[in-house]
């Protein structure tokens, strides 16, 4: 599979990395373009996925940006990672709790390095550390292309978390990396791409 790698070292704007990533997607569709993997950050912005409702904005002051998105409301912000893809699966395994699967491994692995014993859960799409959610997962697929992506909190302020209920989950059960005493926190950038280049291409 031939993947582009993008890194972006300064935050990017919500709705400037969607406008992209759909764009790219229109692209693999006519096949002009390769599977992307884009590993960057957001300014503070909640969005809200499709099956989001105003129960879960506590704080009715925020602006909320809606998506096409699976899943509910959510933050980003900086310090959380963010890995957007857009994967033709139609060059591969048309299956997507398949490719969920592949993506859950990737964020297992990615915290295993930082001694971090994490695990998926059926019921509660994400990546979990004792009960507390450090990873979400928002995947939509058109014409079998997968994309959007997955979030990674690794040190950004999670009391931000308190304006919303995210995930439909209560909003004390986030955890961090820096939250769960990673000191300090190196190559994150780096780690992210090698692990999933490497899982994108055996899929």
């Amino acid at each position: 599979m031939s993947i582009e790698i993008k890194i972006s070292n300064q935050p990017i704007p919500y709705k400037n990395a969607i406008n992209f990533l759909e764009k790219r997607v229109e692209l693999i569709k006519k096949d002009r373009c390769k599977d992307l993997l884009w590993i960057l950050e957001h300014p503070t912005t909640y969005t809200a996925g499709i099956s989001s409702n105003n129960e879960d904005v506590l704080d009715k002051s925020i602006k909320i940006i809606s998506t096409n998105r699976g899943g509910r409301i959510t933050l980003h912000n900086p310090g959380q990672k963010i890995i957007y893809f857009a994967i033709d699966l139609n060059k591969k395994k048309k299956d997507i709790r398949y490719f969920i699967s592949i993506l859950e491994k990737s964020i297992i692995e990615f915290l295993k390095i930082y001694k971090i014993k994490s695990y998926a859960d059926k019921k509660n799409i994400g990546i979990w550390v004792n009960g507390n959610k450090i990873s979400a997962i928002g995947v939509r697929v058109s014409k079998w292309i997968a994309y959007h992506g997955c979030s990674i909190n690794i040190n950004n302020d999670l009391d931000k978390y308190k304006k919303i209920i995210p995930c439909g989950l209560d909003n004390k059960k986030i955890t961090s990396l820096r939250n769960e005493g990673v000191k300090p926190i190196l190559e994150v950038n780096q780690n992210l791409k090698d692990i999933f280049l490497r899982n994108l291409n055996k899929f």
